[in-house]
C-alpha cells in the first residue's frame, strides 16, 4: 500500500540477511528517492495545503461563508463568532485510492477550525445529520450544560443543540464528539482544531501560521492504524511541499489527535549543511 512502510521491512532484512555484501548507501538512497504513496487521489473534496491557513470558514467567497460563519461586535470590544456545524457520514480519500467509511463535521476531517480571542462569545449551532447520536466537547473553559460529554446531552440523528460559551483561556485547544465509546467517535474522525488568541498579544506577529492535526486511520478496523498523516491525507506534502519564503516567522499550530497507538512526533528539517 505504501512505499514508506514497504522500504522500512525491505531495509530491515538486507540488514540480517543482505550479507557483508550489502550496499547500505544505496539502499538508504533508494528509499529517500520513492518515500511516500504510490498512486495519486481521487477525489479533491478536501485540500489539505488549503486547510493549512483556513479558520472560520475563511477560504469560502462571503455569500457562501455568510452561511456557516457570522462575526457581531459587541459593545464591550469583543466578537460574537456564531457558526454552522451539521455532522455527516462520508467516505473519505485517506491515501490514493483508499477510502475511509468517516463520521464529519461538515464533511471533513478534520472539522472546521474555530478561531477566536480570548473573551469572544462563540456559538455553534450543530445539526446532527449522521446515523449515531454525537456531540461537540470543546477543550478550554464552560460551563457544564456546554461540555457535550454527558448522556443526556447526546444529540440524536435529526436533532440540534446550540451551544454558547466564552473563548477561553488562550492557546491551542481541540475539539471532538465525546460520544460513546469516545476512542470510536474521535478515531472515525469527529474532531478539529479550536484556537484562542490572546487578547493582548505580545507574541511576534507571524508571517505565517499553519494549523496541523496529526492523525490516523484504521482502515481495517483491527484496532490499530494503518495510515498515519497530517491533515488526513498520507503524504500529501510529500508531493505538495508546503511553502515559506527564507527569513519568514512560521507559526505552527500543532494537535496530536491520534487514537490506538498515541504517541506521534513532528519532525522538521530546517538546517542545511554544505559539505566541500
Amino acid at each position: 500500500m505504501f512505499v514508506a512502510a514497504g522500504f522500512s521491512l525491505l531495509l530491515f532484512q538486507a540488514c540480517v540477511w543482505g550479507g557483508k555484501d550489502q550496499d547500505y548507501l544505496a539502499l538508504q538512497q533508494s528509499a529517500q528517492e520513492n518515500i511516500g504513496a504510490t498512486g495519486e487521489y481521487q477525489t479533491d473534496d478536501f485540500d489539505p495545503t488549503k486547510f493549512l491557513t483556513t479558520w472560520n470558514f475563511n477560504d469560502l467567497p462571503e455569500e457562501e461563508r455568510a452561511k456557516y460563519y457570522k462575526e457581531t461586535s459587541l459593545p464591550d470590544g469583543t466578537m460574537l463568532r456564531e457558526y454552522n456545524f451539521f455532522i455527516q457520514d462520508k467516505e473519505i480519500e485517506v491515501a490514493p485510492g483508499i477510502f475511509y467509511p468517516a463520521w464529519t463535521y461538515n464533511g471533513q476531517v478534520p472539522g472546521p477550525t474555530v478561531r477566536a480571542t480570548d473573551g469572544d462569545t462563540i456559538k455553534i449551532k450543530l445539526t446532527n445529520g449522521g446515523t449515531k447520536p454525537h456531540t461537540a466537547h470543546f477543550h478550554g473553559f464552560h460551563s457544564a450544560d456546554m461540555d457535550g460529554s454527558a448522556f443526556d446531552q447526546l444529540i440524536l440523528p435529526g436533532d440540534s443543540f446550540d451551544y454558547e460559551f466564552k473563548a477561553e483561556p488562550f492557546g491551542v485547544h481541540l475539539y471532538h464528539c465525546h460520544s460513546y465509546p469516545v476512542s470510536q467517535h474521535i478515531s472515525r474522525g469527529l474532531y478539529g482544531a479550536y484556537i484562542v488568541d490572546p487578547r493582548e498579544d505580545s507574541r511576534p506577529k507571524a508571517d505565517k501560521e499553519l494549523m496541523m492535526v496529526l492523525n490516523g486511520f484504521d482502515v481495517n478496523f483491527d484496532g490499530a492504524n494503518e495510515i498515519y498523516a497530517v491533515n488526513t491525507k498520507a503524504f500529501t506534502y510529500n508531493d505538495n511541499p508546503i511553502q515559506v519564503k527564507a527569513g519568514e516567522l512560521v507559526r505552527v499550530y500543532l494537535i496530536n489527535i491520534l487514537e490506538f497507538d498515541l504517541i506521534k512526533s513532528y519532525h522538521l528539517h530546517d538546517n542545511f549543511i554544505d559539505e566541500y
